[in-house]
């Protein structure tokens, strides 16, 4: 399996709204993760766009329907579709999240949790091993923003991500966004969450905005980062360390302008924690 990716600095979630902009003007991004199903094609506009921004950005892979909590069999035309996307990017590393979508061929189209037990531990875990065989490498695996919560549950959602991380010897992104969402919704202590965390697993942070509807939030990626969730990436920062960090964003697609000053934002922060910051290269990058 893969060793720990070094630290790779501050990106961008590369989004079709951008990829002209990106190309003509070249800006400051270490490196920009594409969402992996957009690119599981056998070619078109998608691919025309990837290659290309691939020649002067690394890339991350971040993918929504792996369904690795689901109690159907993996799907091995995805996991073999995913291994050749992987092949054509050779990514940063390659995440998705700790949830389920789907049942018996039927796609939810949501990211779902899952009871936090032991068995869904084991459960989860072994398909963990199994994906991770099967790639070759270690795959990340995201916290979700969660709604709802399951009477069998009998350990926390940290315990959980820590366990299932543990147990599959997998990476973990963690989703400070996610965590403040969860933490108002089911009105637990983010930093108590964070502290839950083991440090040496995490190797990247998502930040994004939410929409706050008084007696719940909803994890929406549609508006500017709220403050709240800045000073949670700030003790993230002094919690976890140098973790490469990005900026998400999939609705009311702003200028391009605005993901810049907040990826600005993103890394004064780190900086401050961090004052010899420096951004490695990994081998997957080209200039």
């Amino acid at each position: 399996m893969n060793t720990r990716p070094p630290f790779s600095g501050f990106g961008l979630g590369l989004r079709p709204d951008y990829y002209t902009h990106i190309l003509e003007t070249r800006p400051q991004v270490d490196w920009f993760e594409i969402i992996s199903e957009n690119y599981m094609v056998e070619g078109g506009k998608p691919l025309y766009f990837l290659d290309r921004i691939r020649e002067h950005y690394p890339l991350a892979m971040h993918g929504v329907s792996l369904s690795i909590g689901s109690t159907a069999a993996l799907d091995m035309g995805y996991l073999t579709r995913l291994k050749t996307l992987i092949e054509r990017v050779n990514p940063l590393w390659v995440s998705d999240h700790l949830c389920w979508t789907g049942l018996s061929a039927h796609n939810s189209h949501d990211l779902l949790p899952l009871p936090y037990n032991a068995e869904s531990v084991r459960h989860v875990a072994e398909r963990i091993k199994q994906v991770q065989s099967f790639l070759g490498r270690r795959i990340v695996l995201e916290n979700l923003s969660s709604y709802v919560n399951f009477s069998e549950s009998d350990m926390t959602e940290w315990e959980f991500v820590a366990a299932v991380a543990e147990e599959a010897d997998c990476w973990l992104l963690l989703d400070i966004n996610n965590i403040y969402v969860s933490a108002r919704n089911h009105q637990f202590d983010a930093l108590t969450y964070m502290n839950g965390i083991p440090q040496d697993r995490v190797i990247q942070f998502h930040i994004a905005g939410h929409s706050d509807y008084g007696d719940y939030i909803v994890d929406t990626h549609d508006a500017p980062v709220a403050d709240p969730v800045w000073e949670l990436y700030r003790l993230a920062v002094r919690r976890f360390g140098k973790v490469s960090a990005m900026i998400e964003r999939d609705d009311n697609m702003p200028e391009f302008s605005e993901l810049m000053s907040e990826l600005a934002t993103l890394r004064r922060i780190a900086e401050a924690e961090f004052p010899q910051l420096e951004t490695v290269r990994s081998e997957a990058a080209y200039v």
